[in-house]
């Protein structure tokens, strides 16, 4: 699947319609279910390949953001080589008590991965955690950065944000396909 073939197939097995509830308390007819593209193997493994070449060059490890960044991040490390980790939002209690699971992240290149970006809170929340760790990091790698507002934010914490898709261009695609 090319780019534009992939957007579609995003858009296709994720917008859905009826009545939702959203974060902001808000009722919407239509929603975009992030999740179901990410269960999709093909699609995911497509996504996968497109976001390959984007990842920097200096990048010693990938990690995934909780929860959505994990399959990505899990498909990025079988396609590029590149090793894991998983990020919790919060070290979990028991166990190991650790924050970022898999790969050691202490002193090496990690390029954070997500699905959606939307403000980018998360991401800065858990980049600082990281840090604090030893992590170095540059780099925020997103299949779709849904509001452009996000890359100031991530800019303003040392972040550059380079998405697979942008929210704008999977629904430019959508309609132009449907003229």
């Amino acid at each position: 699947m090319n780019k534009e073939e992939i957007a579609k197939s995003i858009y296709d097995v994720s917008h859905i319609t009826g009545e939702f509830k959203l974060r902001s308390g808000q009722v919407s007819m239509e929603y975009f279910d992030k999740y179901l593209f990410e269960a999709k193997p093909e699609l995911l493994m497509a996504i996968a390949k497109i976001m390959q070449p984007l990842i920097p060059a200096e990048t010693e490890i990938i990690a995934g953001l909780e929860m959505g960044g994990i399959p990505v991040v899990t498909a990025l490390s079988i396609v590029s080589g590149l090793p894991s980790a998983f990020v919790r939002k919060k070290p979990k209690m028991y166990g190991t008590c650790k924050l970022a699971e898999g790969t050691n992240i202490s002193h090496k290149n990690v390029c954070i991965i997500e699905d959606v970006v939307t403000t980018g809170g998360q991401i800065v929340d858990s980049v600082n955690e990281l840090r604090k760790q030893g992590a170095i990091i540059n780099t925020v790698l997103c299949v779709i950065l849904r509001d452009e507002k996000a890359i100031e934010t991530l800019a303003y914490e040392g972040l550059n944000i380079i998405p697979a898709f942008t929210m704008d261009y999977i629904k430019e695609k959508i309609a132009s396909d449907n003229k």
